[in-house]
């Protein structure tokens, strides 16, 4: 197989579409044959980086590059950018609304299980200019 890729515009509007893209992935992974526990950690990725970026940023973009060995997640938004990554990597810790976290969003686990549930993350972030991360799971 060689490799694929596949891109994702992520609505900051709208939370129901929230994860569309994540499920996509998974579609498409299922598709090609990968096993169900790199599918499963995939998914649980992108899911929470969707939901960080209709939360925080108004939407981004994630591109997901396929490769016999590795699955490459890639997603970028422009928004608020995070200030301290170290805190925000701790579980429960959320900047998010109470309007959010009544709607069952915001937890304060999203930059945990990411880390979690891939062998990479790195973080790009700036201030005021927005985020990147990038994430890869390993077959």
């Amino acid at each position: 197989m060689s490799a694929l890729s596949f891109h994702f515009d992520i609505d900051g509007e709208d939370f129901s579409s929230a994860g569309e893209a994540s499920v996509a992935v998974k579609k498409k992974l299922r598709q090609l044959g990968f096993p169900s526990d790199v599918i499963r950690r995939c998914s649980i990725a992108m899911y929470e980086g969707e939901i960080n970026m209709v939360i925080h940023a108004n939407g981004g973009t994630a591109d997901v590059l396929v490769e016999p060995d590795k699955i490459t997640m890639i997603l970028e938004d422009h928004g608020p950018g995070i200030p301290d990554v170290e805190l925000a990597m701790k579980e429960g810790y959320s900047t998010s609304t109470e309007q959010i976290r009544n709607m069952g969003f915001g937890a304060g686990m999203g930059l945990p299980n990411m880390k979690r549930y891939t062998e990479s993350l790195e973080i790009d972030t700036k201030v005021g200019v927005g985020t990147k991360l990038t994430m890869v799971v390993c077959v």
